[in-house]
């Protein structure tokens, strides 16, 4: 999944930049002045010390074979064993989780909620193990990917593996919230199931037999929901109630959109040495992410070709067509509706936890990651 471009020469004229907490185009509202992004950096770096034992004890407990697996994907280890220094992403699912907990029941409900964060960030990589089979996508953080190294057999059960284990987390867990946190969580896989079944749906589809409608409700259930799980997860470690909870679920949906909608024009325009993912990726596998989609509905001139280019099949090394393609996407409004839905979206996301959590300076972390998400190129 790729990123969005946020450098204001990238920027086309009269296009809002993505939204931010301080910024909440669409709506004439001003939140709090956005940050430099320490406070962001700072959250997922906590959150990853606080995270990784937790996990690094969960991987531990697997069978070797699906150990191996699981520590070479998480960056731990190199493909032949030996150690390695990298890590397992940035943590933001899992710093949304303590972010959250913090907010509404403070430090006391933030360090109770370590393990079902851990367990947000298992189920994750299990869609990542997953969703690099399923994409065939060769690299992940500038390594090769795990079904490349040991097998599509193997990575599917790695990533089935790591799915057991967040459950166990719960399960295991004797915190309160952690039977209804479990209940929340399985529904979130059967979602995020779902939304893939649609993503692979549509990829056997024509161009012109896809509607934005369908890849936006796609792309909820794929990003959105486990964003929005995550924040309701912080939630129920802190005691809230439903209507707190359901809020923060909706805050961590519309972020996780905007999230998305960040994803897929990196996919398309990213700068690999960023990404760690070969340029016009997407493209080259002529996924119907939403800055094509939009382009292909868009009835501008550009939509035609895009959609003559999009029918037929890539040709590995045809760098041309796919520079091209990129082009008929920006032609056609795709990158520019992209940068104005990721703005709506994080404004309805702002809304949203107002609604949970009405002092900004209580929210700042969410607030942060929320800025986090709509700046990143990476």
């Amino acid at each position: 999944m790729g990123e969005f471009m946020t450098e204001p020469e990238r920027r086309s004229p009269g296009v809002p930049s993505p939204g931010t907490p301080g910024e909440r185009r669409g709506t004439g509202d001003t939140g709090p002045v956005p940050s430099d992004g320490q406070e962001a950096t700072a959250l997922l770096e906590r959150t990853r010390a606080l995270v990784d034992p937790e996990l690094r004890t969960a991987v531990e407990s697997l069978p070797g074979s699906m150990r191996r697996i699981a520590r070479y994907h998480f960056g731990w280890e190199q493909a032949d064993g030996t150690s390695a220094a990298g890590h397992a992403g940035k943590a933001i699912r899992p710093a949304l989780v303590l972010a959250a907990a913090a907010a509404l029941g403070g430090p006391v409900a933030r360090s109770a909620a370590v393990r079902a964060a851990a367990a947000v960030e298992l189920v994750h990589n299990f869609t990542l193990l997953h969703d690099d089979v399923m994409d065939r996508d060769p690299t992940r953080r500038h390594r090769p990917t795990a079904w490349t190294v040991f097998g599509v057999a193997d990575a599917i059960l790695a990533g089935d593996a790591l799915q057991a284990l967040a459950l166990r987390l719960l399960a295991e867990d004797p915190h309160p919230a952690a039977r209804p946190a479990a209940a929340r969580l399985t529904a979130c896989v059967v979602e995020l199931c779902a939304g893939q079944h649609t993503d692979t749906d549509l990829e056997h589809r024509a161009p012109d037999e896809v509607t934005l409608d369908e890849v936006l409700a796609m792309a909820e259930a794929k990003t959105g929901a486990l964003l929005g799980c995550a924040c309701a997860l912080g939630a129920l470690y802190a005691g809230a109630g439903a209507a707190e909870v359901a809020a923060l679920d909706g805050f961590g949906r519309q972020a996780g959109l905007a999230f998305q909608l960040i994803d897929d024009v990196i996919g398309i325009w990213g700068d690999p040495r960023h990404t760690g993912k070969p340029a016009g990726a997407d493209l080259a596998a002529r996924k119907k992410s939403l800055p094509v989609v939009a382009a292909l509905c868009s009835g501008a001139p550009a939509a035609a070709e895009l959609a003559a280019l999009y029918g037929k099949p890539y040709v590995t090394g045809d760098t041309e067509g796919i520079a091209r393609t990129a082009l008929a996407v920006e032609q056609a409004g795709g990158r520019d509706w992209a940068q104005a839905e990721a703005a709506d979206r994080m404004a309805r996301a702002m809304q949203e936890l107002a609604r949970a959590v009405p002092d900004p300076e209580t929210a700042g972390g969410l607030l942060a990651l929320a800025e986090f998400v709509t700046r990143r190129s990476s």
